[in-house]
């Protein structure tokens, strides 16, 4: 075990967020290339791309309840995370090398649907994404107690993550998306397989008798995700529709409003139990209740930004005057295209998304300390909510858009930092993987309500929709947050700092 490892340094905080920083990197270069690869150089539609995006949900649903579960009770090359942290980046890294080959792909296979091999390239991606990110959260939470270290641990986990997505977004401007690619494939393999192999993982962790003892059956998963029952069921209506737009469209909507109003309704009878019946499993049914509502809107977000960057803001733009050409062009010395144009402004507006992802967590971290964790992250929601609605009535101009990404940024510079260390304190110690695969399904569930929303954007061709509806989702996800209640490390520790005046 390295001497920094034992006294839990900075530098040991450094090296343990690397795999998840891995994922945040190749999370950032599918959102930067992946919808324009498909859209501007295949030429596929936004039903399609959104189609191609459900890859990552689907993977998220299998592989990380799965993993997590598997990675709780194995012991395989001197680690329970280790295995399948280092298989996730090798598979992403070959992944990344495919992506831009679909048309060498599909000539060599003589398979002609584009979207067929797109989304079995973005499927296995998205898979080695989520085998890998799970362990690499987990593994935080099984090196670092609870309390002020843990937190510590998911900042710099945020941070350096962050700090890398803007770097991947500067790139995609620098060197363009299909080069973006091929540094992703190098850089994930690296940061998954090199830095695990300098960690040691206990082989035994530290939990109490009762939490060892205790067992999760298939039927025990599925009862605790029943807060998520309206968006599973949408999400598998969402594969359907794709194939049978014609005969299910007219039950699209009220499907969409149904499985809504279902979620919203069990969030009111959670808390009603809760306020009788406090437990952890109310506390860990109420976060992932929150978390869902903030998913919806950033994969949207993610998904179809550029669409909405088309159609409401490039058509007002003289391309000569773009700052995001002009500093494409600075950077480059290429002239840019109206087609370079949309995703030279997709990725300066996520670059500063991710730039406010990675400077505010050690903020929110220092202001945690005085109100706590949960008043903390609510309140940086609450400025992602403004953000978007700001963009909606607002984003008329490339700067406003930018603007709006700014104040988006320091809801998601929490959102993937301090949630884990308040999550992590409600459920039991000795299934964390397990327990981390079935909160992600608060993230992959609401990510397949993005078709919906897709959908409902192209109906109309109303592309402020998006952002009306992802400021409305995240004030949901606000509303719920008011309900959950501080974790007892951290009100502990809050309690000292105002009985002692720091």
């Amino acid at each position: 075990m390295l001497a920094i490892q034992k006294k839990l340094t900075n530098s040991f905080y450094a090296i343990l967020a690397l795999p998840a920083t891995a994922v945040g990197f190749a999370l950032s270069t599918q959102i930067a290339a992946l919808s324009w690869i498909l859209s501007k150089k295949f030429g596929l539609n936004i039903h399609e791309v959104t189609f191609v995006w459900l890859a990552g949900p689907l993977a998220g649903i299998f592989g990380q309840v799965i993993v997590g579960m598997i990675s709780d009770n194995v012991w395989f090359l001197g680690g329970r995370r280790r295995p399948f942290i280092m298989v996730g980046g090798i598979v992403g890294a070959l992944m990344f090398l495919a992506l831009p080959q679909i048309g060498v792909i599909s000539q060599a296979t003589g398979i002609t649907s584009i979207i067929l091999i797109a989304s079995v390239i973005a499927l296995l991606l998205d898979l080695s994404v989520n085998v890998t990110f799970n362990p690499a959260r987990s593994i935080i939470a099984d090196l670092t107690p609870e309390g002020k270290k843990r937190t510590t641990g998911y900042v710099w986990m945020q941070v350096i993550s962050g700090t890398f997505g803007v770097l991947a977004y500067f790139l995609s401007m620098v060197y363009g998306n299909e080069t973006l690619l091929l540094i992703a494939a190098i850089f994930v393999f690296c940061c998954s397989v090199i830095p695990i192999l300098f960690i040691q993982e206990p082989k035994d962790l530290y939990v109490s008798a009762e939490d060892s003892s205790s067992s999760h059956t298939v039927m025990d998963i599925f009862k605790s995700i029943f807060p998520l029952y309206g968006f599973l069921a949408f999400g598998v209506f969402s594969l359907i529709f794709h194939f049978y737009q014609n005969e299910l469209r007219v039950i699209h909507n009220p499907l969409i409003i149904a499985s809504l109003a279902y979620t919203i309704i069990i969030g009111f009878w959670i808390i009603a139990k809760g306020k009788k019946e406090p437990s952890d499993s109310n506390e860990f049914q109420k976060i992932m209740l929150a978390h869902t509502f903030t998913w919806v809107a950033f994969q949207s977000m993610f998904v179809m930004s550029g669409f909405f960057i088309d159609k409401q803001i490039v058509p007002n733009l003289e391309l000569t005057n773009v700052f995001a050409n002009k500093f494409a062009e600075f950077l480059t010395s290429a002239t840019q295209s109206q087609d370079a144009t949309t995703g030279n402004i997709v990725s300066l507006g996520f670059l500063i998304l991710n730039a406010v992802g990675a400077l505010f967590p050690f903020v929110l971290s220092q202001i945690a300390k005085k109100i706590g964790r949960v008043n903390t992250y609510t309140a940086a929601l609450a400025f992602s909510a403004i953000g978007y609605f700001y963009i909606a009535f607002f984003g008329q101009t490339e700067y406003s858009f930018y603007f709006g990404m700014f104040l988006t940024g320091i809801g998601w510079s929490a959102v993937i930092s301090i949630v884990f260390s308040i999550m992590t304190e409600t459920i039991n110690q000795a299934k964390m993987g397990l327990f981390m695969g079935i909160f992600n399904l608060a993230v992959v569930l609401p990510q397949m309500m993005s078709q919906g929303v897709a959908n409902i954007i192209s109906e109309t061709q109303n592309y402020q929709l998006l952002y009306i509806l992802c400021g409305v989702f995240v004030c949901f996800s606000v509303f719920f947050w008011t309900f959950v209640k501080e974790p007892k490390s951290t009100a502990s520790d809050t309690l000292k700092n105002v009985k002692t005046g720091h």
